[in-house]
């Protein structure tokens, strides 16, 4: 009797350190049905358990055992496992299938025989430094005596700034700090390069001066919202941290035929978007953040100019490969650099911000047919001739492209109109409809 006892608690000890084991998944998960489903199991095994003084039947035993494999094998696993996938901050959110390295290696070799033409017809479309503006040269001097009447002066007008125009501008502004992200882009692609981090080559050194350049846009944006008081600013900080942490997914495989298309297009969107943000802050009366983002979209129109002349002069050379890279980056949609944007907070905080955008047309899908209409007449691409049946294919695709998507803006701005209002973390959770 003191045996079968003894196995009885045995039993029972077995069963209470799995509730236990249990409890802490519960606990780290905070909810998992799966987890609920085997306490509830155990529950059932010991509700009918026969009474202490009697021998533990075999079925109790085993039922017990098999439990406990369970729960190791099949149900902590896959909880824990998916506790840290989701929680990890810098993971890639719904990312399709990645290819890499897509350019033979003949066509690399294009690359290396346009050093001297991107030395001649490239570098010219960067400023020296000494010509360039700097921040400095747009916010209140810190060493005058007038600074603070300048902040407050500052601040005033950003008063009458409204809450959804300053999300479109925290937006821009998160975009451009993320620069880190896209010179890495640049140095993927095949060809061109950095390949020790002061490659003399063209390529090379376009892209260090193109970040340069670009590096202004970020710092001048930031000080001007810091200076303002209107937004949380730990907030975009974090956000800021979040993007540069996830990087960005355009799709351009390493391939610089892609590479160069995507930012020929991104350059351009940039543009049109900095050039809206100015409009709109010269309608609300703050005319110093007007030339702001006025000047900061100059700067992207001569970067445009550089990528579409590379775009440009592949044609000339390759016009079958290059518009069946054009349309492969159409098929799959210019992503913005900033897609995996998010908070901490609202994973679908992209989403959220380029649907404000769109409300107040700062960036919209008619603003992304009118960027591929403009460049199919910069690179000709309803002329080309001598095309292959797949080339034709590819075509006939982007050059039909803009009225689909100009359709589908038509529904788009029927469906705004009775889109939500939500709070965003950027303005102190200040509520803005989409």
């Amino acid at each position: 009797m003191l045996v079968n006892v003894e196995a009885g608690r045995a039993e029972r000890r077995k069963e209470e350190g799995l509730r236990w084991l249990l409890s802490w998944v519960f606990i780290r998960k905070r909810s998992s049905s799966l987890a609920g489903k085997a306490v509830g199991m155990l529950d059932l095994a010991e509700s009918s358990r026969p009474p202490p003084s009697d021998p533990p039947p075999k079925l109790i035993k085993l039922r017990v055992d098999f439990y406990f494999i369970y729960i190791f094998f099949l149900i902590v696993p896959y909880v824990c496992f998916r506790v840290e996938t989701q929680n990890k901050p810098f993971a890639p959110r719904d990312l399709p299938i990645q290819v890499t390295h897509s350019l033979p290696p003949q066509k690399i070799e294009i690359f290396k025989s346009l050093e001297d033409w991107a030395e001649t017809n490239i570098l010219v479309h960067l400023k020296p430094v000494e010509k360039c503006w700097q921040p400095q040269d747009l916010l209140p001097d810190p060493s005058s005596e007038g600074f603070y009447e300048e902040v407050s002066e500052l601040r005033e007008r950003c008063k009458e700034i409204p809450d959804d125009y300053l999300v479109c501008l925290v937006g821009d502004m998160v975009t451009e700090e993320a620069l880190p992200t896209y010179q890495t882009m640049l140095n993927t692609y095949d060809g061109v390069r950095d390949e020790t981090g002061a490659s003399p080559t063209s390529w090379a050194i376009w892209t260090r001066a193109w970040t340069a350049e670009e590096n202004r846009h970020g710092d001048l944006l930031n000080k001007y919202l810091y200076l303002s008081g209107r937004a949380d600013m730990k907030q975009i900080e974090k956000t800021i941290q979040y993007l540069i942490g996830s990087g960005m997914d355009p799709g351009t495989e390493n391939n610089p035929y892609l590479g160069f298309i995507y930012t020929s297009f991104q350059e351009r969107a940039t543009f049109i978007s900095h050039g809206n943000t100015a409009r709109h802050a010269k309608e609300h009366g703050d005319l110093k953040l007007a030339q702001i983002c006025g000047i900061i979209a100059s700067d992207e129109k001569r970067h445009e100019t550089a990528y579409s002349k590379i775009v440009e002069k592949l044609f000339e050379i390759d016009p079958q490969g290059t518009v069946l890279g054009f349309a492969d980056m159409m098929k799959k949609k210019i992503t913005m650099p900033a897609h995996l944007m998010h908070d901490g907070r609202d994973g679908n905080l992209f989403e959220h911000y380029s649907a404000v955008a769109q409300r107040l047309g700062v960036y919209t899908a008619k603003d992304y047919a009118d960027i591929l209409e403009f460049l199919l007449d910069r690179w000709k691409i309803r002329d080309l001739t001598g095309l292959s049946g797949e080339g034709n294919r590819a075509q006939d695709f982007v050059c039909t492209l803009a009225s689909r998507i100009r359709r589908l803006e038509e529904r788009a701005q029927e469906k705004a109109k009775q889109a939500p209002t939500i709070p965003f973390s950027w303005i102190y959770d200040r509520k803005v409809r989409l």
